[in-house]
């Protein structure tokens, strides 16, 4: 059975979520939902953007809280299932007090995990470094291994749509994977 992997980025507020859950939709196969951060019921904004989230979602989905465990998540899913999981930039955040070989550890084990998956997966990831460098050493350290992370799942991804203006792009179609460079 083919899987297929999704990478949907964009900027914030963009729509890449629910570009991803039509998507996820679409392939009318039972859908887990992964979201990779956990509710903190100090923060109303978040609580609020939250819950918006999860009124879009259809009911019939399932709805996990993964915020570290992507690789044991995307391995242990059932074949005939679509994971969506929103998103790569929290999961980062998540791990960012990692040493860097901790951190290359862990997204080389979920690169792959992506590339032996049994199961569709839709991922969401928000675009950074089209502005200023980050003045301080950890907002620079998120950019790059988002960045870098992003990089290495487009590569190996089937499909990958930027989401701007209102507007899905699929960049598979419309650009050369980067992936040709060295071949």
């Amino acid at each position: 059975m083919d899987k297929k992997i999704i990478l949907v980025t964009g900027a914030a507020r963009s729509g890449k979520s629910e570009w991803a859950e039509y998507l996820a939709k679409i392939s009318q196969k039972p859908v887990i939902y992964i979201a990779t951060s956990s509710v903190d019921e100090k923060d109303q904004e978040w609580c609020d953007r939250i819950e918006r989230h999860r009124q879009r979602r259809l009911p019939q989905w399932q709805t996990q809280e993964i915020p570290r465990q992507l690789s044991e998540t995307i391995d242990n899913s059932p074949f005939t299932h679509c994971l969506l999981i929103d998103s790569l930039g929290t999961w980062v955040a998540n791990c960012l007090e990692m040493s860097a070989a901790e951190w290359l550890e862990i997204s080389d084990r979920f690169l792959s995990s992506l590339k032996n998956a049994a199961v569709d997966v839709i991922l969401v990831a928000e675009e950074t470094g089209w502005g200023v460098v980050p003045a301080y050493p950890l907002g620079r350290l998120f950019r790059d291994r988002l960045g870098d992370l992003c990089r290495r799942i487009g590569t190996i991804a089937d499909a990958v749509y930027l989401v701007t203006g209102g507007h899905a792009l699929n960049l598979s179609q419309l650009g050369q994977s980067l992936s040709i460079i060295g071949q």
